[in-house]
Parts: C-alpha cells; structure tokens; sequence
C-alpha cells in the first residue's frame, strides 16, 4: 500500500485528506517472498512470474517460468506450445500474434494465387 495525504490549516480551521493506493506489484513481491520462505520455492517464481518483465527476464536467462508444476526444459516446451497461457504483453505473446499474422497473410496471399491461375470451364 501506498498512501497520498495533504492538509491544510488556518487560524481557526484545519482540513486534512489522506488516500491508500493498494500496490499490485509490492503485494506479489510480499506473497512471493513468503511462498519461498515457507519452502514452495516453484510457487514463489509462478507469483513473480505473472508480471511481463519477470517472465521474459527469465526466459531470456534460459531458466523458464515454471508451467503448470513443469520446470526447466520441459516448462520452456510447454510455454513455446501454449504463448497465449504467458502473461500480456510478453515477447512470447508479441512473437506469437506476430507469427499467426505472418501466417494470415501467406493463406492470404496463396488463395488469391490459386484464384488468379483457375482457368474457367465455360465462356459466357
């Protein structure tokens, strides 16, 4: 939790206002922490994991989150099968809309090949 307050005061008259703004990433961090203490180590990496730069720094170190209880090499094969499980905005996820894209425009562009060279049957 963060917390945001100002006052003001007079003379005779005093105003103050204070507000909390709950903090998703220190929250992961203290969960994270205490799930690795307690000796769930692969539960604490998953938390942290669910944040973008996390995922792909460890990706990029060759260490991958862990998927579904998998860890290592068996983990890093199940998450290049399934990029849409990885958290937004990941290079996993970018490099796989990228990729159906890149496809997308191929079948695109092959049917409108095969529709260029059919030959019709009949001539009006």
């Amino acid at each position: 939790m963060t917390g945001i307050s100002a006052a003001v005061q007079t003379g005779f008259l005093g105003l103050s206002g204070g507000k909390t703004i709950r903090d998703k990433n220190c929250e992961r961090l203290k969960l994270a922490r205490s799930l690795y203490g307690m000796g769930l180590k692969v539960a604490g990496v998953s938390l942290l994991c669910q944040d973008k730069r996390v995922f792909d720094a460890m990706m990029a170190a060759g260490t991958p989150c862990p998927y579904e209880g998998q860890i290592g090499d068996k983990a890093k094969k199940a998450w290049l099968e399934n990029p849409g499980k990885a958290p937004e905005g990941t290079r996993l996820v970018l490099e796989a809309g990228k990729a159906a894209e890149l496809k997308a425009e191929k079948e695109a562009e092959s049917s409108e090949a095969e529709a260029d060279h059919e030959d019709p049957d009949t001539t009006p």
